[in-house]
């Protein structure tokens, strides 16, 4: 990792590591992709850019005092009428 990633501190940031995305948000962080971790010098640096990204959410998570039980639902999307119809 360039720069340190801290989770749920802004909507914007993401970090990739190969194929792998971790995408920060502020109610969520969002891992979405493929990652071969390979036996080698290489596969090393990507597991434990990895860790560190996921020790970052695990320490943020167990840090806030104020974590509620569960986030509720996103908002649910509105209908609205067809411009084409």
């Amino acid at each position: 990792m360039n720069k340190k990633f801290q989770p749920f501190s802004d909507d914007s940031t993401s970090l990739s590591i190969g194929e792998f995305t971790i995408e920060n948000g502020r109610d969520k962080v969002a891992l979405y992709g493929s990652l071969d971790i390979t036996r080698d010098k290489s596969g090393l640096k990507q597991a434990k850019a990895l860790k560190a990204a996921v020790d970052a959410i695990v320490k943020a998570l167990e840090q806030d005092e104020a974590l509620p039980d569960e986030i509720g639902p996103e908002e649910t999307p509105q209908q609205v009428k067809n411009p084409f119809a």
